[in-house]
């Protein structure tokens, strides 16, 4: 059974959508996305094509699949086309002026489009739709909230069950993403960052967990191969003493939460590494209880860090060369949404963002200790929603 985005809900997103850019745009006219994501957004469902909005009105252009769309889609506006020109033909009078998505458009994908649409210029709108999509409406909190409660019932209650001495990395990262199928994940992390691919998220035994990695986040993973930096090591098998260090998105019908959580493996930690995990967790909850509306992210991650003692400070938020200049993160389509706690977000946060906070820190020789969980922003503070277990869970301790 198809679940589609009510009619209400579209309605609402492109209303929000007009009066931010009469906002933050004057005098804007003609605004066009390509990417698959708004498009899911605004339209309720994600085929190629264009949506373009007016003052006035708003169609959406499809390529493939139309029939696909108009099953899946309560937008009220449908169109077939089978090139940028069949669309063109509809516009007769363009502005001098289009927004686009600067941040996802490739300049060919611009071309062809600015080739059939000859406006003169363009500006981006990408600030104003992150915006708009960082504020979360009730429906789509409603499915945060049933993804963070697959994601807790899976990391918190059965990931134990299903660790076995001598399995790999990548036989975890199999077991485990079938786990989470299962519950009902919707089965791909999706981010912003340019090029990035992901499976599940960051996963590994011990120092793997800590490996050189592109991926901007505190944690590691030394991957398949060169060509396959992801899921796990066919290598690496787990063993008694490890940390097991997991990181993963879990979503429901596109909106995802993002949580961390750690094991430890047949014997504890060393005493350094479990009060470096157990300093994590109440910077966590201490962040977690400033996420109220008016808040400001940058006085949020400044406050943290200024109260953190120096030698802490080594290797937080990753590990050596390889650590990160952010505390937590925006969520929802996108594991990686904005506003994020750093240095530079300024605006005051609003009831309804929601976050993933994670403090984390490498310990030589352990991994990557710390947390990291989805918190909604409410009046009485970060209201979680991916569970209250605070990590390091023992696993087949005698």
């Amino acid at each position: 059974m198809i679940t589609k985005t009510p009619l209400k809900e579209l309605e609402s997103r492109m209303k929000n959508f007009r009066s931010f850019m009469d906002e933050q745009c004057p005098g804007w006219e003609f605004a066009v996305l390509f990417s698959k994501i708004n498009l899911y957004y605004f339209t309720g469902t994600m085929q190629d094509g264009m949506l373009i909005i007016e003052k006035n009105g708003s169609t959406f252009w499809i390529r493939k699949s139309f029939e696909r769309a108009k099953i899946e889609s309560l937008f009220e506006d449908l169109k077939p086309m089978n090139s940028y020109r069949d669309a063109a033909a509809m516009y007769a009078d363009l502005p001098e002026t289009v927004y686009i998505e600067t941040e996802v458009v490739p300049l060919a994908m611009y071309s062809r489009f600015q080739r059939h649409f000859p406006f003169k210029n363009f500006e981006s709108l990408d600030h104003v739709v992150a915006r708009l999509r960082s504020i979360k409406s009730h429906y789509e909190l409603s499915l945060m909230r049933r993804a963070g409660e697959i994601h807790r019932h899976v990391l918190e209650d059965l990931v134990p069950e299903i660790l076995v001495d001598g399995m790999s990395e990548t036989e975890f990262a199999s077991d485990l993403f079938k786990l989470m199928m299962d519950e009902g994940h919707h089965g791909v992390s999706r981010f912003g960052m340019f090029d990035t691919e992901m499976v599940l998220g960051q996963l590994g035994f011990g120092e793997s967990s800590i490996h050189p990695s592109y991926f901007n986040g505190p944690g590691g993973n030394s991957g398949i191969s060169p060509a396959v930096p992801l899921i796990g090591s066919r290598d690496r098998k787990l063993q008694g003493g490890d940390l097991v260090f997991v990181d993963v998105g879990c979503g429901v019908e596109g909106y995802n939460t993002d949580k961390t959580m750690t094991y430890m493996y047949q014997a504890p930690l060393k005493k350094e590494a479990i009060e470096a995990h157990e300093i994590c967790v109440e910077i966590q909850n201490n962040i977690a209880s400033m996420l109220k509306p008016g808040a400001v992210p940058s006085e949020i991650y400044r406050t943290v860090i200024d109260d953190l003692d120096p030698e802490f400070l080594e290797n937080f938020m990753g590990y050596e060369n390889r650590t990160v200049k952010f505390l937590g993160h925006g969520i929802g389509l996108l594991i990686d949404e904005t506003p994020v706690i750093a240095k530079g977000f300024n605006e005051p946060i609003e009831e309804g963002m929601v976050f993933a906070v994670e403090p984390k820190k490498g310990i030589k020789g352990v991994g990557m200790v710390g947390i990291e969980n989805t918190f909604i922003v409410t009046k009485k503070g970060g209201d979680c929603i991916t569970g209250k277990n605070p990590g390091l869970i023992p696993v087949d301790f005698d």
